[in-house]
């Protein structure tokens, strides 16, 4: 396997840890610390992470060329969208439906998912075309799980946020590539000047420099 599926797989292990905190399960049903998101949705959501992962890798390798992941980010409609529009409404709907089962019934399946990952990671090369049927364009495999694991990353904190538990402290392979993401697409937002400002200059730094 490629550093990067290694990686991805220390993710989902950290998904599971987070997902098996009884402040999850106790708060399962409240709102989150993200508008309109329930703890149990969002943490459907964190799950997703998961099982598109196993689903979209072992399906068959995508017939369309890779786009870039950058490019992927310039593509999605998700990006700049309210919470009412349609894209955020979806979004929300499908961490729900993985979330009606219970937290038990969630976890055991990320439990399952976490189980086949290792074979399928083993078995598929980082240059194959996953197809991202949702958005109708292929990322490389390793570009996706870079995707996922960013999603990962995010939701965690969130999740732990929402319930008052510590956010999984995640490793630098982890942690590597998904800053180096963001950082590129916060550059892109706000501009070159705006970021490094904001991470050298306290006294003159912008008031955001989020990626999305």
């Amino acid at each position: 396997m490629t550093d990067v599926a290694d990686a991805y797989l220390l993710a989902v292990d950290s998904v599971v840890d987070l997902l098996a905190r009884p402040e999850v399960a106790a708060a399962w049903e409240s709102p989150s610390a993200l508008a309109e998101w329930s703890v149990g949705g969002l943490a459907g959501h964190l799950a997703g992470q998961v099982f598109a992962g196993v689903n979209l890798i072992e399906a068959e390798p995508s017939e369309l060329a890779p786009i870039a992941l950058d490019e992927h980010y310039r593509r999605v409609s998700w990006i700049g969208a309210t919470v009412d529009d349609e894209v955020s409404v979806d979004i929300r709907a499908g961490g729900d439906e993985y979330a009606d089962a219970g937290p038990q019934a969630l976890l055991a399946r990320v439990l399952e998912g976490r189980a086949r990952l290792g074979r399928l990671l083993a078995e598929t090369s980082p240059d194959r075309p996953v197809l991202v049927p949702w958005q109708g364009w292929a990322l490389r495999r390793d570009d996706f799980l870079v995707m996922r694991m960013m999603e990962i990353t995010v939701h965690s904190d969130d999740l732990a946020a929402s319930v008052g538990v510590a956010a999984p402290s995640l490793p630098d392979d982890v942690l590597g590539p998904v800053l180096a993401l963001l950082t590129r697409l916060a550059v892109r937002r706000h501009g070159q000047s705006a970021v490094v400002t904001a991470l050298t200059r306290a006294e003159r730094a912008p008031a955001a420099i989020n990626a999305f």
